[in-house]
């Protein structure tokens, strides 16, 4: 597995030239991207106005087919306050833009696991554009239009610092975690990855279900109790919405006190736990 600093690597030379607070915003998600197992590559950082042109032309006068609408000047490239991004394959050499691709097998596109990061740290995503969709990009343009930009203007320091407040927050999440517990939290992430392949495995029978449920109850409420300790500190904000009926049943059936303030793991889990049909058999048992 690619270390951290390796797969940041892979994106050095296409961060030069950024605006800072694009900067510090693309090296956060590089990294929150990373600890939920989707390494990213920023494939694309500043364009010149030249290669913007060169990339313009690109399907009209000249071979291959259309990839941009956006003449020189007309992007959010030109002025370094966008990014593009692919998928870092395992062997660090390849990048796939695959959008259906689960390589962490947590039933969340991994694509979509990078946009949700980077809504988080301001971002606006090209998937969301009503037309011509560029579904790898991201941008931060600090209420500025193309127009103003090419007039000479600046992002103002208000909006500057209101976008370096929501970066310094999500990336204060994690550093919040002591070296030991980010530790123990990559091996949570081990054994979370070890019970869904248990609970890949099995049948839709309710009898085998509760034999497992048996079975892996010592495990699962040894998880659940180390989840509980550092989801104080690993917490995120708001429940996923892909974790939402799962939390519910886990709270309906009396093993959580709150749904709310988990974290990333502890949703996952319980999300497992839901799938499997284990909450339910919890519920019955009581």
């Amino acid at each position: 597995m690619l270390t951290l600093d390796q797969v940041k690597s892979k994106s050095s030379t296409r961060l030069i030239w950024l605006h800072p607070v694009v900067l510090a915003a693309t090296t956060v998600l590089i990294e929150r991207c990373y600890a939920r197992g989707v390494p990213i590559v920023i494939t694309q950082g500043l364009r010149t106005i030249a290669e913007q042109d060169a990339l313009y032309a690109q399907g009209r006068t000249k071979p291959g087919s259309i990839v941009t609408n956006a003449k020189g000047g007309y992007s959010y490239h030109n002025f370094g306050l966008a990014v593009d991004f692919a998928l870092l394959l395992p062997n660090g050499s390849s990048v796939s833009w695959d959008m259906n691709r689960d390589y962490n097998e947590n039933n969340i596109k991994d694509w979509i696991e990078v946009v949700e990061e980077a809504k988080k740290l301001g971002f606006d995503w090209g998937g969301d554009w009503t037309s011509f969709k560029d579904y790898p990009h991201f941008q931060m343009v600090f209420g500025l239009t193309l127009t103003q930009l090419r007039a000479g203007s600046k992002p103002s320091e208000i909006a500057m610092a209101k976008a370096t407040a929501i970066i310094d927050r999500i990336k204060g999440e994690a550093d919040e975690l002591s070296a030991e517990e980010k530790k123990e939290l990559t091996a949570l992430r081990s054994e979370v990855k070890a019970l869904s392949d248990i609970v890949a495995g099995l049948t839709n029978s309710k009898d085998v279900l509760k034999q497992a449920a048996t079975e892996q109850g010592k495990s699962i409420a040894n998880v659940l109790i180390r989840l509980d300790k550092l989801e104080g500190k690993a917490s995120l904000t708001e429940i996923p919405a892909w974790a939402n009926d799962a939390v519910q049943a886990a709270f309906d059936a009396g093993l959580i006190d709150t749904p709310t303030g988990g974290s990333l793991d502890f949703y996952r889990l319980i999300t497992v736990l839901a799938r499997a049909g284990l909450l339910i058999t919890r519920l019955e048992d009581k």
